[in-house]
């Protein structure tokens, strides 16, 4: 196959530029990850050379099965019986004569290679599919997806099955996008770094990348197709930086800077026990954020003071259905009883936008301004009590608290608690015991909600700021789209004035609140936020130790200041100048 237009020829080595969205430094080799489409060329075969080409087909579909059977054998005790149910679907779909078979006829007939045969098959299949009115069978097109994309990994030689752990501390993914479910299979692998064309630092994909603490760049649009597989990468994050084929001198150079980022590490833990309180006396809570049960693990090993966002939408992404109350349940306690009475806050689901289920196909022209987030759940009202029940039942077992994600309406707020007390009563009727004092918070991530905070505050126990998505609206920007990546400021007059005046407001009504997006566990950001008044910061575990650091180091009272001066400031340059005299 002849390398794609404008790619390099391997051994040269180049420099590309994209955003940096976890820090740390990535020495390895590079693994492409792509859709099945972006594999595949179409060339024709001699005739004398079909039956050779028919061969490769039926090695790779063999290679697969191994694969296949392999992955079954190795799903570990205790694991979602959904993955077994998966994998037998795709060994199903495998063996069946659409994809085992008529590939072949069509190498033989249209004399094409076994790639183009494939994906012209599965296009006929996926269309198939899409006439059917049943949304469970219609969404079993994915499925057919998966598979085909297996077999082209086979037969183009990339390894598409796991490697052992050993190596893939070595690799580097490299793919055109990655999706969040994509980033939250990535948890079960220990790869050294990933870098992708598309995304924003802020996209949901950008935020698991830095909950899995592995150097990442977004945004670098042709490494893709660049960079071909087993070349030598460099990944820094803190630059936004990829080094592809760097010399022996330029090799040594990141090593050092990758030792001395290590040791830095080594040094934050001895922060870990220590009390997370400023120079002044005044208590700070730093808490983690996680997507997974087992993320869990790390927010402990951080020491972190609780869970501040548990993002239960993760629980049903990777899946063809849904998973059940009693599933639901057994993972909300699950991260309750590991936290050991250290509060527990629940973000109910939070779809739309770059993350959705399997088979819902109401994404809309504009996902981000459209059913998500509460939204979503008024409107699916059987799958939101479900959730809630299943949050409900786990807060017997530790200090649960349950948070609303994307308020906007008065309306959405009393639904919500309508929805909570029908829980409620549910479980009164089968007489399962409850916390009944459970706090209900909000999130404040749409300015209509940071401008009316009077009537959430009378309705709710606290507040979140979810500075991601309220820096998006406030400013018109789609925090996946890395074409608008350099207007997202967090510094913006506008944000810093909404967040301020959501904590000030909060504080002077003795409600709690909390940042549990980015700007948390953003250092630059540490001392102003503690400068208009707040207590509680949620992150991402990787980021906890730095930040206390940085707390360690602050005295409460002199940052008060400077921070109402930034936050009147109408001039971001002139905000930036303020805030670095702040960090001083």
């Amino acid at each position: 196959m002849k390398p794609a237009e404008g790619s390099a020829e391997i051994g040269a080595s180049f420099t590309l530029h994209g955003a940096g969205v976890s820090g740390g430094i990535a020495i390895g080799h590079a693994h492409l990850v792509s859709t099945a489409r972006l594999e595949v060329a179409h060339y024709e075969i001699a005739p004398a050379e079909l039956e050779a080409e028919v061969d490769r087909f039926e090695r790779a579909i063999q290679q697969v099965r191994s694969e296949l059977t392999g992955l079954e054998a190795g799903i570990p005790a205790g694991a979602p019986l959904e993955m077994k149910a998966i994998l037998n679907l795709h060994m199903m779909l495998l063996n069946d004569a659409n994809l085992s078979t008529v590939p072949r006829d069509l190498i033989r007939a249209r004399r094409c290679n076994a790639e183009w045969a494939l994906i012209l098959q599965m296009d006929y299949l996926v269309s198939q599919f899409e006439e059917v009115e049943d949304p469970y069978l219609r969404e079993r097109k994915q499925d057919i997806v998966q598979v085909v994309e297996r077999v082209l990994k086979a037969m183009l030689g990339t390894g598409h099955a796991p490697v052992a752990p050993s190596s893939e501390k070595e690799l580097i993914v490299v793919a055109h996008d990655l999706s969040p479910a994509d980033m939250i299979l990535f948890k079960q692998h220990q790869y050294a770094g990933f870098v992708t064309d598309l995304g924003g630092v802020t996209s949901h994909t950008a935020i698991v990348a830095r909950s899995l603490d592995i150097p990442a760049i977004v945004g670098l649009h042709h490494a893709r197709s660049m960079i071909r597989e087993g070349e030598s990468l460099i990944v820094d994050g803190r630059e936004g930086v990829l080094i592809v084929n760097p010399g022996e001198r330029v090799l040594e150079e990141y090593r050092e800077r990758r030792r001395e980022i290590g040791i830095e590490r080594q040094k934050l833990k001895r922060l870990r026990s220590a009390r997370s309180a400023t120079l002044d006396g005044v208590t700070i809570e730093l808490q983690a954020n996680i997507e997974l049960p087992q993320d869990v693990k790390e927010a402990k090993e951080a020491g972190a003071a609780g869970i501040g966002l548990f993002r239960s939408e993760f629980l049903f992404l990777n899946r063809a259905d849904l998973p059940s109350e009693d599933e639901q349940f057994e993972a909300y306690r699950r991260v309750a009883d590991a936290m050991d009475g250290w509060p527990v806050t629940i973000r109910t689901l939070d779809l739309g936008a770059d993350k959705s289920i399997n088979g819902d196909g109401r994404a809309g022209p504009n996902p981000a301004l459209g059913l998500r987030a509460i939204r979503f759940c008024l409107a699916e009202p059987q799958m939101f009590l479900t959730q809630l029940r299943a949050i409900l039942r786990a807060s017997r077992y530790g200090k649960i608290r349950l948070l609303i994600p994307m308020l906007a309406h008065a309306h959405e707020v009393d639904q919500a608690l309508s929805a909570v007390r029908h829980a409620k009563e549910t479980l009164d009727d089968q007489k399962i015991r409850y916390d009944r004092g459970i706090a209900i918070g909000g999130m404040i991530e749409v300015p209509a909600a940071a401008l009316s905070l009077k009537y959430f505050i009378r309705k709710l126990d606290f507040l979140s700021i979810g500075t991601n998505d309220l820096i998006q609206y406030t400013l018109a920007i789609d925090r996946t789209d890395d074409a608008v990546a350099h207007l997202y400021d967090p510094l913006h007059p506008a944000v810093l004035q909404l967040v301020a005046h959501t904590i000030r407001t909060a504080k002077r009504a003795g409600i709690p609140v909390a940042v549990c997006g980015e700007m948390a566990g953003d250092l630059t950001m540490t001392r102003l936020l503690l400068g208009f008044g707040l207590r509680e910061f949620s992150m991402h575990p990787a980021q906890l130790l730095a930040i206390k650091q940085q707390v360690l180091r602050t005295r409460f009272k002199e940052v008060q200041e400077l921070a109402a001066r930034i936050s009147r400031s109408h001039d971001p340059e002139k905000a930036r100048r303020l805030l670095a005299t702040l960090n001083s």
